[in-house]
């Protein structure tokens, strides 16, 4: 688990801080309770309340990590690895229809694994506790297109510091589609479907490109510090690109074709799997968004209230719940990240 920081933590830093949240201002937060029925209420005193009983709670946890979970951690990426080993075997024979559809299926399971229930909960810092190099936050890489350095920045520190907060979340329709009344509605919304559609399919070049914040150019946005970036994007997109439509199909000769567009097929479904179920976290009906002004000076309390009423979790199996990432368990997740 990563700590978790207030809303006037330095905007460099890409780890959250506990200790700046705790310094909220002493009137606590400004959000009008009100306008939340799950919520309305609670007194600031309930809410500080609150804020303590959750942080004792991550303090109980953190205390209980051990040998457990690092059974689990490796037993998954063990699992991973089989995946990904299969399904690039299988589609060798992928002239034949049964090895290109098992092999496509294990490759997507694999890629999936690897971002979500692996990737996104190591870059947390979730395994850093095991003191391996492999399960270290701030070094590991994963099987997509976006370097994880940017989207240890964008999400940890960004998005889980912000959450839901119009203009300073870039989660919230990823700067493209409107998925909230709060955000202010022009012509261009009426193509939303479009957009998300191709969000969707083409997810990790979204996230990808999430964090350039091209749109700020010329509004803030530092031109060295964008191209900076793009180097930074180009070397990760090439080598991604290099090995699943390159290398691979190189290596199955007259299969080619076949090996090919079964990673462009397990890309595919995993890209639309990770838009859903991350869409799925933050933007159903009645899942909250706040101002800028409502997150001034909010104290630790406010900060878990935010959460809370940010966010949202989806019912599944236990199978569901790993390859969600137990991202099914957003409320949770962002209580603790």
């Amino acid at each position: 688990m990563t700590a978790v920081t207030r809303i006037h933590a330095d905007p460099d830093r890409t780890e959250p801080d506990n200790a700046d949240l705790a310094r909220g201002d002493e009137d606590g937060p400004v959000v009008d309770l009100t306008r939340f029925r799950s919520a309305a209420h609670l007194t600031p005193e309930q809410v500080e309340a609150l804020g303590e009983e959750l942080d004792d709670l991550r303090r109980r946890t953190v205390a209980d990590l051990g040998e457990r979970d690092r059974e689990y951690i490796d037993g998954v990426v063990a699992t991973q690895r089989r995946l990904e080993l299969a399904g690039r075997a299988l589609l060798f024979a992928g002239f034949l229809p049964p090895a290109w559809l098992a092999g496509t299926v294990a490759l997507s399971l694999s890629k999936i694994l690897d971002n979500m229930e692996i990737g996104h909960n190591v870059m947390h810092g979730q395994y850093d506790f095991l003191d391996r190099e492999d399960y270290e936050g701030n070094r590991f890489e994963w099987d997509t297109a976006c370097p994880a350095e940017q989207w240890r920045h964008t999400h940890n520190y960004e998005h889980h510091t912000f959450t839901n907060i119009i203009g300073k979340d870039r989660d919230v329709g990823y700067a493209i589609i409107r998925v909230s009344p709060e955000q202010r509605w022009t012509p261009a919304n009426l193509g939303n479907p479009i957009y998300a559609a191709a969000l969707a399919a083409l997810f990790q070049y979204g996230v990808m490109l999430h964090g350039t914040e091209v749109e700020k150019l010329g509004r803030g946005k530092d031109a060295g510090d964008l191209v900076a970036q793009l180097r930074e994007i180009g070397r990760k997109l090439g080598s991604q690109t290099l090995k699943d439509y390159v290398l691979f199909p190189a290596l199955a000769g007259p299969g080619a074709l076949f090996t090919l567009a079964g990673n462009a097929t397990a890309n595919l479904t995993r890209n639309v799997w990770a838009f859903t179920i991350i869409f799925c976290g933050h933007f159903p009906d009645g899942v909250a968004t706040f101002t800028e002004e409502e997150a001034e000076g909010e104290t630790r309390g406010g900060w878990y209230l935010r959460q809370l009423l940010g966010s949202a979790n989806i019912e599944g199996s236990q199978v569901f719940d790993v390859l969600t990432g137990n991202l099914s368990y957003q409320i949770e997740h962002h209580l603790f990240p």
